[in-house]
This record gives C-alpha cells, structure tokens and sequence, in this order.
C-alpha cells in the first residue's frame, strides 16, 4: 500500500482551539465542478452615492443625518439585534426549567464606517487610514468593554456575505453574555494554558514559524497563517507575535504593523481570483465587562478571516449536509491554500491595469 500523504489522501485534523475536528479530502479536488456559479461582473462603485445611508451628509432610514465625516464614523445601529434595556427575568411568565433555560440578553450594536468613500476597501487604503481603523476600533472596544461581558467586532464584505451595503464598514456587537464561539475558546485555551503555562495561541504560531508549512505573510509583529485546522478554503489567521490579550494592549509600533499586514494579506486575496475578496472577519480577545476582573492570561488576541470562495471568482463553498449534521470538512488542503496566497503579489491587481 502507498505512503500515507497529506495532500493525496483523507484525513481529519484537530482544532484545539474549539475541541472540533475536520475532514479534509484532498483527492475531491479532482472531481469536476457541476454546482452553483455566482455571476462574476463587479459592480462599478461610485466614491459617493446620495442614496446610500452609510455615505457621509446622507440621511439614513430613522432621520438621522450622517455628519461630513472625513475618516471613519461610528454610530448606533438603526436596526440593532441587541437592545441595552429589556425587563428584569423575574417579571417573566415563563418559568426557568432545567431543559427550558433562558437568560435576558442585553446590548448595544453600532455600525463603523471605515472611510467616507464607498469604493475603497482596506487593501486599496492606506496604511494611515488602515490605522485610523485600528484606533477605533480600540475605542469603542474600550468604551464598550466597560459595561459589557463581550465586545464582537466583525466585517461582512461582499454581497456574496450577505452585506447588502457596498460602503467600507463594520459593525460592533457588545453583549452582556459571552456568544458561543469565544466561550468555547475560553474554555480549551484555559485549560491548556493551565496544563502547559503558556497561551495556546502563542504556542501555535511559534510551531508555525519552526515549520513555515502555513504562512502567508508576516512582518516583525504579526503572523498570518492558514490554520492546521481552517475550514473555509482560503480560511486564515492573524495573531500577534507576542502575548496580547486585548487590542487595547497594543503598541504604537504593533498598531503600523497591523494595517500594514492587513493590507498586504487583503491584497493578496483580491490578486487570488482578480476580484474584490468577500469574507466574515472578525477579532477575539480576552472578555471584558465582569469577565474582565478574572484571570485572562490565557487568552491570545487574533482575527479570522473566512472567504467562502473555493475555485474561483464565481464558485463558493456550502456548508451544506455532512457539515451541518456531522462535522466541517475540506477539499483543498491548509498547506495548497497557504502555498497559493503566500505566491500572489504584494501589490493590488487594479494597480497594475
């Protein structure tokens, strides 16, 4: 029988940071594509648009008028799915039953706009306006983590992400409660840091820099990577090179080093197919409001970055039957995606027409 290789035959691979496994099967990618195509024109998008309400001086749906802004611009979400002030459990009529739990959820949600032009994403920003957003989004993690328990900042780019709105933002979920997927890593990255002394986080990518098997760009602070254990196709992760628990814990130096990493990683996607990467991104960190009096040591700052893309400009990966009712599973392997990032230019395709 032949040698066992990674890249020829099926395997499944551990996620230590959530306790999870994924099949890859790499041997799929030979099989023909016969699935859904997404349509692959881009829409030409004009600096500013009078009729979209996240451009600056337009009016949005509640009457507001958005202020002149010049940089990013931070305001509460119109249509928030969390609101500060709810009543109390105990006026409830439903009754807590052991199999019936519930727990009042309060929050506040704001949309963060990343600059006053609608056709710039981050990789054709500058490095200065890239920093602009780093800053606030420390701000507003800091002013948010005062109150709250968790403080979510995430972008949905591209309509293929379900972001209906094409102008470069965020948005910022802060919760009195901890949503599933930090508190399941708060949980193995407590347990390993209390069985080895050292943050999981940092202790990864350390391993990845001795192998350089799953790098994708780094620079004297931060390190991309796509994860031994990444699901979406061209997945990755952003980590910090030292101990970090929040972003607010960042140096000057390390904040340049971000948004410059972050424009070179984005650029790079963009060149992978010639097209305006779409993704989920999003940072976690040590928890804050109560959870912040606690012992967070364990925790190491990072940003995922999901793109749905698989082959193409226009074909995307489901997570559809055995994902959904078994476990994640992947065709392309970490190392190929990695390979295939790591090869593409530093400098955006749109630079060179």
């Amino acid at each position: 029988m032949d040698e066992f290789n990674f890249t020829e035959h099926q395997h499944v691979r551990y996620n230590p940071l959530k306790g999870e496994w994924i099949l890859v099967s790499p041997h799929r990618l030979k099989r023909p594509w016969s699935g859904q195509v997404e349509a692959t024109h881009e829409d030409e998008i004009p600096p500013f648009d009078p009729n979209n309400p996240l451009c600056p001086g337009v009016n949005r749906p509640n009457g507001e008028k958005n202020p002149e802004y010049d940089s990013t611009f931070v305001f509460d979400n119109d249509f928030p799915a969390l609101l500060p002030d709810i009543p109390e459990a105990a006026a409830s009529n439903q009754p807590n039953e052991e199999l019936f739990k519930f727990e009042p959820a309060r929050g506040t949600c704001r949309v963060m706009c990343f600059h006053p032009r609608s056709d710039l994403t981050i990789p054709l920003m500058s490095i200065e306006e890239i920093k602009a957003i780093v800053y606030e989004w420390i701000k507003q993690g800091t002013e948010l983590g005062v109150k709250y328990d968790w403080v979510q900042i995430f972008e949905n780019k591209g309509a293929i992400m379900g972001c209906s709105n094409p102008h470069p933002h965020c948005q910022i979920w802060a919760s009195s409660f901890m949503p599933n997927e930090p508190r399941i890593k708060d949980s193995y990255q407590r347990e390993y840091y209390e069985t080895h002394g050292r943050p999981l986080l940092l202790e990864y990518i350390n391993a990845e820099l001795k192998k350089q098997e799953r790098i994708v760009v780094q620079n004297s602070h931060w390190l991309v990577v796509v994860p031994w254990w990444s699901t979406w196709p061209f997945e990755t992760l952003l980590v910090p090179l030292r101990h970090v628990i929040r972003m607010c814990d960042l140096t000057s130096e390390e904040i340049h080093s971000l948004a410059e990493i972050m424009k070179r990683l984005t650029i790079k996607y963009d060149n992978l197919f010639r097209t305006s990467f779409p993704y989920s991104m999003g940072w976690h960190g040590a928890p804050t409001g109560r959870k912040a009096l606690s012992n967070n040591q364990h925790w190491q700052l990072h940003a995922m970055y999901y793109p749905p893309l698989l082959r193409s400009s226009s074909v995307k990966k489901f997570m559809v039957g055995y994902e959904m009712l078994g476990q994640a599973q992947r065709d392309l392997t970490a190392e190929q995606a990695a390979q295939k990032l790591f090869s593409q230019p530093d400098v955006h395709y749109k630079a060179t027409m």
